[in-house]
């Protein structure tokens, strides 16, 4: 029987040299793999009450979308800066070499809210720590963060472990 972890392809040198860049694309091309997937990445959180799902840009909308489906519940975009089109929120983050932006609307989350942050990756976790300081500014309390594929070298499930966040991955991969 696959296991989720079956269904994602590796690519050696993407985007540049010494890189393994694991394609998630390929999970999603595939009912069984994708439905497999979303179940999984529910199950830890069955019976939690959540009020929206945070997806973060951009295969965490593919995944938060198709949650959110499932959970009768809201879903929300965390976007690259410039993106999203309302009075929005802003938090800086830092990257292998140099910063980034992702924004969220400053009405997307009411204080007390339950949220659920998902993401197919989680490599260094400064993505998921940018989202979820936004989700926290506008009073949102986090129940948990999901993603497929945890890269376990890069650090990023102690950072968010360290922020107090409960962390479920589907799937290990050794290396970069």
């Amino acid at each position: 029987m696959k296991t989720v972890k079956d269904y994602i392809r590796t690519i050696v040198d993407f985007p540049h040299e010494g890189i393994m860049f694991r394609d998630v694309t390929t999970l999603f091309a595939d009912p069984r793999g994708f439905r497999m997937a979303i179940d999984q990445m529910l199950h830890p959180f069955a019976g939690q009450e959540i009020d929206k799902v945070v997806g973060l840009e951009a295969r965490g909308f593919i995944l938060g979308g198709a949650i959110a489906h499932q959970l009768s519940t809201g879903f929300v975009p965390i976007r690259k800066k410039g993106k999203l089109p309302g009075p929005v929120i802003s938090e800086e983050y830092q990257l292998e070499y140099g910063e980034a932006v992702v924004e969220l609307h400053d009405d997307a989350i009411s204080a007390g809210e339950k949220i659920l942050v998902v993401d197919d990756l989680l490599a260094t976790g400064g993505t998921a720590a940018a989202g979820i300081r936004l989700i926290e500014r506008l009073g949102g309390e986090i129940v948990g963060c999901s993603f497929i594929i945890d890269l376990p070298a890069l650090g990023g499930r102690k950072k968010l472990e360290a922020m107090g966040m409960g962390v479920e991955t589907l799937c290990e991969f050794d290396g970069l």
